[in-house]
């Protein structure tokens, strides 16, 4: 039997193989929007599996095991959620494909939690720890970049949107994901700064980097993460169960009063924070994000047991649009009301429910017999305040999405697994395997791995061709007219290829349709023909989800250009049903009637709805002027 110093190392490079994969999968995806590119996922999830699969593997080579009574992986106790919500896409989500792709994010935000729970190496949790706090450090920067130089710039020659100018967010596409990512690290970067021992370099450090946290927190004027962050540190005293509850609601208060006085002397200071501030006066609070809130409650309550279905909030939101609600949410901006609205509380109590054991659990095992010694890096406060940071994020969940920012969800599970008590290492419990025995093991290894990611590495390419094509799609009338039917060429052979990836995306196929009456539309003497494979296109849409209204509008779209009015007008009327107050339905709907003059008036009512839940809509106008002219 080999001896327990040569299988601990064996297990230590096992655990430096992990490490170093999801240090590379941390930087690819906050370095690349934040992950939200189904490209970028792609790569992503497959780092993930990387690690999971070198995971198993080591365990085999390693021969060993955990000491004693070592305490089970607490990600085990988050699958069967995994298991349920793979249910739900197959049983209850009205569009399976969006729910496979929200799975896959629950799935690599649990995998990169359980691989760093179960790394047995203190210098690999660490490297691991630091290598987050300099990614961070590098958004920041990014952030700076932004703020004082390019506030158009972002990642991936893209281009800000108009509502966030004059904010940072870093290598994020949104500035309060770069602040959710703050979050998580600044509390501990205070801690280490004060922490009794430090050395004075170590005190410099910890220092800067946490000046320089705070500065970018305050770039990204983040009302929710400033608030999130506040309520944490609060909350922090009261968990001191050695001190008197005096002292808790004394260092509370102060503790509160510190951070409002932060807040307004940074509202003096900055225009632009007064401004968010005013701002938020002045609308009473937020405009959008209580319908948003209102609309995943209703949603729930019509099934509290199971949800809408995983992936559904976007779509089932159309029954509840109010009118005049121009904006596509494709999230709750509430991450506990959209789990609850697309998974029901037996989703929300297997995960969140679950995440709150294992807190306690973690809490629990903290207050026992301190076993760690003076290595600062496993140290009960620093985990402590890994525990305020992770607090202060699952605040700021309450107005916004931040599970669905794959970086996000990355940067939260390996500070969730960092904060619980560190195991023990493994010792010699069986022989190391034969040179036979380990060809074997990495071929059963490659197979599941091969077998675990090519669904939804499929899955994964079909979306990022469609989303790439939808995104020129939705801005062809920008394109020069001499460019745009070999830029719609290649638009349609990226959905083709889509859909033959994944033939169940009925994404691919209601954009592959809409693609079509485009190219239609600028080849007359292909008109019939291309109208007929987007009609076929649109059927096979619809066959993936009838719950989509966009599906149908394709379809009345290409009937209409077959001249199958009749057929159209069902369309039409079942879009509206599933969409009372979208604005392209009732165009589309107008349009439809426009084509048939004896229904002018009602033509002209369903543009006037139109315009009185779009007043600004061009096309509608438009259309009506030409309607008016006919008498």
């Amino acid at each position: 039997m080999d001896d327990p110093a040569s299988i601990n190392s064996r297990a230590a490079r096992w655990d430096w193989a992990q490490a170093a994969l999801l240090i590379a999968n941390l930087a690819w995806t906050t370095l690349g929007l934040g992950g939200y590119r189904p490209e970028t996922m792609l790569v992503t999830c497959g780092l993930t599996t990387a690690a999971v699969a070198v995971g198993f593997v080591g365990k085999f080579f390693a021969a060993g095991g955990a000491e004693g009574d070592a305490p089970r992986n607490p990600a085990l106790w988050l699958l069967p959620f995994l298991g349920y919500a793979a249910l739900n896409v197959l049983f209850v989500s009205p569009v399976p494909w969006l729910g496979w792709l929200d799975w896959l994010g629950w799935a690599n935000l649990i995998a990169v939690f359980a691989v760093v729970a179960g790394l047995r190496v203190t210098a690999a949790r660490r490297a691991l720890f630091l290598a987050l706090v300099l990614l961070t450090l590098v958004a920041v920067a990014l952030g700076c970049y932004q703020r004082f130089a390019r506030p158009d710039w972002l990642m991936l020659g893209r281009t800000q949107a108009e509502q966030f100018l004059g904010r940072a967010s870093g290598s994020f596409g949104i500035p309060n994901s770069l602040a959710a990512l703050l979050l998580l690290l600044l509390p501990v970067g205070g801690v280490l700064a004060l922490r009794r021992g430090a050395s004075v370099v170590a005190r410099v450090w910890w220092g800067w980097v946490t000046l320089v946290l705070a500065f970018g927190l305050v770039l990204t004027i983040s009302r929710g993460a400033w608030l999130g962050l506040g309520l944490a540190l609060a909350a922090w005293p009261l968990l001191k169960g050695e001190w008197s509850w005096a002292r808790r609601a004394k260092i509370c208060l102060a503790t509160l009063l510190a951070c409002a006085g932060a807040a307004t002397t940074v509202a003096m200071i900055s225009p632009a924070v007064r401004e968010r501030f005013v701002q938020l006066g002045r609308e009473s609070g937020e405009l959008s994000r209580p319908i948003l809130w209102r609309a995943a409650g209703k949603l729930f309550a019509e099934n509290p047991a199971t949800g809408t279905g995983a992936g559904s909030f976007n779509t089932a939101f159309e029954r509840h649009r109010p009118a005049r609600f121009l904006d596509e949410p494709q999230w709750a901006h509430n991450d506990y009301l959209n789990t609850l609205s697309d998974y029901g509380a037996i989703g929300f109590v297997l995960f969140f429910g679950v995440a709150v054991v294992i807190a306690v659990r973690a809490v629990h095992r903290a207050t026992e017999p301190k076993r760690e010694g003076n290595v600062w890096f496993v140290a009960s406060e620093v985990r402590a305040a890994l525990g305020i940071g992770l607090l202060a994020f699952a605040l700021q969940l309450f107005v916004d999405f931040h599970f669905k920012i794959p970086a996000l969800g990355l940067a939260f599970a390996v500070c969730a697994a960092l904060a619980l008590p560190p195991g023990k290492n493994p010792v010699a419990r069986v022989p190391a395997p034969s040179r036979s025995e380990k060809k074997g093991r990495w071929l059963v290894a490659a197979l599941a791995v091969a077998c675990a990611t090519w669904p939804g590495a499929t899955l994964l390419r079909a979306e990022a061709l469609r989303y790439s094509a939808r995104q020129f799609l939705d801005r062809v009338a920008t394109v020069a007219a001499s460019e745009q039917p070999v830029a719609l060429a290649r638009a349609v052979a990226d959905l083709r290829q889509a859909t033959t990836l994944a033939s169940a995306h009925g994404g691919a196929w209601g954009d592959l349709s809409f693609a079509l009456q485009l190219q239609a539309r600028g080849a007359p003497a292909r008109a019939r023909d291309l109208a007929k494979s987007a009609e076929h296109a649109a059927r096979r849409a619809l066959a993936c989800s009838v719950a989509v209204p966009e599906f149908w509008l394709w379809l009345g779209v290409a009937l209409d250009m077959q001249g199958r009015w009749p057929e159209a007008q069902t369309a039409f009327e079942r879009a509206l049903q599933l969409a009372p107050n979208r604005v392209q339905a009732w165009y589309y709907l107008g349009y439809h009637l426009a084509l048939d003059a004896r229904q002018t008036e009602a033509a002209r009512e369903a543009l006037g709805t139109c315009l009185s839940l779009d007043p600004g809509n061009q096309a509608a106008e438009a259309l009506l002027r030409r309607l008016n002219e006919r008498q």
